[in-house]
């Protein structure tokens, strides 16, 4: 596949995602919940944390408005957010960090990202990375406030 078709087909999973929203709508049964806004653009999003009998993470569920970057963001981190641990999670997170800092230079770590990666051109332009990085900015705050 060539670098034009791959910006393609990543361009068109950022468009799905910001028009089909996983995870939108807020469910109540939440652990942890986070308010956050990018004054810069005007970007929200709150963000629900819900807890797996595991002591994990269930799920997320959020609501907000803005680009189609953040809310693409939102939706993609949605996907990856089932049934997993916090550490899991706080990877998952720190190698987002790393893809949205990497100013185009990484691709991003499928297996811990998953569609996500398709956001790795944002890096590019730096006023879109706060964008990209709301939900991921949320999802820290609601388990660093959520219940045990």
């Amino acid at each position: 596949m060539s670098t034009s078709d791959l910006q393609n087909l990543y361009q068109q999973v950022i468009l799905d995602h910001a028009k089909e929203k996983h995870g939108y709508g807020l469910r109540p049964d939440a652990a942890g919940s986070s308010h956050q806004l990018n004054p810069t653009c005007g970007d929200e999003v709150t963000l629900n944390v819900h807890p797996s009998a595991e002591g994990g993470v269930a799920s997320i569920s959020w609501e907000g408005h803005g680009c189609s970057i953040s809310t693409a963001s939102a939706s993609l981190l949605s996907d990856i957010v089932h049934d997993v641990s916090r550490e899991e999670l706080a990877d998952a997170v720190a190698a987002f960090r790393e893809l949205m800092q990497s100013k185009g230079t990484i691709d991003g770590d499928e297996e811990l990202l998953g569609d996500a990666v398709a956001l790795a051109g944002v890096s590019k332009y730096v006023t879109r990375i706060k964008c990209a990085m709301l939900p991921w900015v949320a999802l820290e705050d609601a388990l660093a406030t959520s219940a045990a």
